[in-house]
C-alpha cells in the first residue's frame, strides 16, 4: 500500500479512477467540484477508459448514469446539497429501476439562505429514496467506502444504488494521510461487472421506465424492500473481504470506548472523530462512557443499534440536520423507534448541531456527556431536543 496525503475530494477522485467506471457524468457544485476536477485529471492524462460526460445540470448527471447503468455500464457520478436536490426526481428512479450506480455525496447544507458548508440535510432528505447510505468519519473511510460501494451495489442480490457521503470542507478539503490500494488491487477486489438485464441485450429484451399503475407498482416497491433487507449481509461480506485486503474492518456501526459503559453518545460523519477524543478524556478521568458511530444509515441497522444501546442509563443522539415539525432529527427518530420496547425508561436526548457548517468543539461534546450524566443520575430528561451552540 502507498501512504499519501490527500484531501477527501482527491482521495475519492483517486478511488473513482482506480475503479475506472465505464461512464461518469460530471457537474460541479461546491464543495464537490474538486472531486470531479481530480477525476478529470486522470481522464485527461489517459489513465482511465471512462466515457466522461460533462452535463449541464445535476438532473442531467443522474439521468445520464441511469441510462448508462440500464445499458449495463458501470456508472458513477457525484454531487452535493442543491445538486442532490436538483436530481431528486431521478434519484428515486435510479433506485426504483434497481440500477447499481455509485455516487459520492459531499454533505452540505441546503439553501436557503445560501450556504456552502457542511451539514447532513442533503442526504438525510434522501433517506427514503431507496439508496444505500454509507457515512464516513474521515478521508480513509470515504476512500474505502467508495471502493466497497461498487461491490455492494453490483451484488446480484442487491442491484441498488449506493451513496458514500463525507462532510463538506471538513473532510473534502482537509488533507489527511490515506493508505491507497494499487490500481490492480482495486480492480481485483471489485471484479468485472456482471451484466444483469442490460437494455442493449436485444436477444433478451427488457423494459426500463414503463408506466406501472395499480396492477404492479405495489409489487415492484415490495421488491425494492426485499432487496434492501438483503443489504446488511452483503455489506458485512464485502467488509470482511476488504479487511482481508487492507486490514481495515468496517461494520454497520463502531463502538468506541467500553462496550459496557452506561452512558452512550451516538454520532456520524466527521463529528465522531472529535467525540472520540472526548471519550478518551472522560475515560481517563474515570468516567465510563462510549461513542456509537453509525456508518450505515440506510438500511437502518436496527438490531445492531439495539444491542449497542439497550441497558444504557442515558443516550445522547447527535443530528447535523433537523426534521422540521418532528420530535427530533432523523438519527434521533430512528433510534427512538428502534428502542421502543427495549428500554424501560425513555432516557434519550437529541442534540441538533453544526447546521450550515458551524463548528462542533470538544468542550461542546463534553457538555453533552455532562447532560447525560445528569439524566443517568435522575432518570429524567429535562430537554428532549437541544440546539447545541446556537445563539439564543
Amino acid at each position: 500500500m502507498e501512504r499519501v496525503s490527500l484531501t477527501g475530494n482527491d482521495a475519492v477522485g483517486t478511488a473513482m479512477a482506480q475503479i475506472n467506471p465505464d461512464v461518469v457524468a460530471a457537474f460541479p457544485i461546491t464543495p464537490q467540484t474538486e472531486l470531479m476536477h481530480k477525476f478529470a485529471e486522470f481522464y485527461a492524462d489517459g489513465k482511465v477508459n471512462t466515457e466522461l460526460i460533462l452535463v449541464e445540470s445535476e438532473h442531467s448527471a443522474m439521468s445520464a448514469v441511469v441510462g448508462s447503468a440500464a445499458a449495463g455500464a458501470r456508472s458513477m457520478t457525484a454531487t452535493s446539497a442543491n445538486g442532490f436536490a436538483l436530481m431528486w426526481e431521478i434519484v428515486y428512479i435510479a433506485a426504483s429501476l434497481r440500477l447499481p450506480i455509485v455516487m459520492p455525496v459531499v454533505n452540505r447544507a441546503l439553501s436557503g439562505p445560501i450556504n456552502i458548508h457542511c451539514d447532513h440535510s442533503d442526504t438525510m432528505g434522501g433517506r427514503d429514496s431507496g439508496w444505500v447510505q454509507l457515512f464516513s468519519e474521515n478521508t480513509q473511510e470515504v476512500y474505502d467506502n467508495v471502493i466497497m460501494a461498487v461491490k455492494i451495489a453490483e451484488h446480484k442480490d442487491i442491484l441498488l444504488p449506493v451513496m458514500a457521503t463525507f462532510d463538506g470542507f471538513i473532510i473534502s478539503h482537509t488533507q489527511e494521510v490515506v493508505e491507497l490500494l494499487s490500481d490492480e488491487e482495486v480492480q481485483k477486489f471489485i471484479g468485472k461487472k456482471e451484466m444483469y438485464y442490460p437494455l442493449l441485450d436485444v436477444k433478451n429484451p427488457v423494459t426500463y421506465g414503463p408506466l406501472d399503475l395499480q396492477d404492479y407498482y405495489f409489487e415492484h416497491k415490495r421488491q425494492q424492500v426485499e432487496a434492501m433487507l438483503k443489504v446488511p449481509a452483503v455489506v458485512d461480506e464485502v467488509a470482511k473481504d476488504y479487511a482481508k485486503l487492507t486490514g481495515r474492518k468496517y461494520d454497520f456501526i463502531e463502538i468506541y470506548g467500553p462496550e459496557d459503559a452506561e452512558i452512550s453518545l451516538v454520532a456520524l460523519g466527521s463529528t465522531a472523530g472529535t467525540a472520540k477524543d472526548v471519550v478518551d478524556k472522560l475515560n481517563d478521568e474515570g468516567k465510563k462512557v462510549n461513542l456509537v458511530k453509525i456508518r450505515m444509515f440506510r438500511p437502518w441497522p436496527h438490531e445492531t443499534i439495539v444491542n449497542a444501546l439497550k441497558g444504557k442509563k442515558a443516550i445522547g443522539i447527535m443530528d447535523r440536520s433537523d426534521s422540521f415539525g418532528a420530535l427530533g432529527g432523523p438519527v434521533f427518530m430512528e433510534i427512538r423507534s428502534s428502542l421502543m420496547g427495549e428500554i424501560k425508561e425513555d432516557i434519550t436526548a437529541n442534540y441538533i448541531y453544526g447546521l450550515g457548517g458551524r463548528d462542533i468543539s470538544a468542550p461542546e461534546i463534553e457538555s453533552v456527556y455532562n447532560d447525560l450524566f445528569e439524566i443517568a443520575e435522575t432518570g429524567k430528561v429535562k430537554n428532549r431536543k437541544t440546539y447545541l451552540g446556537v445563539r439564543e
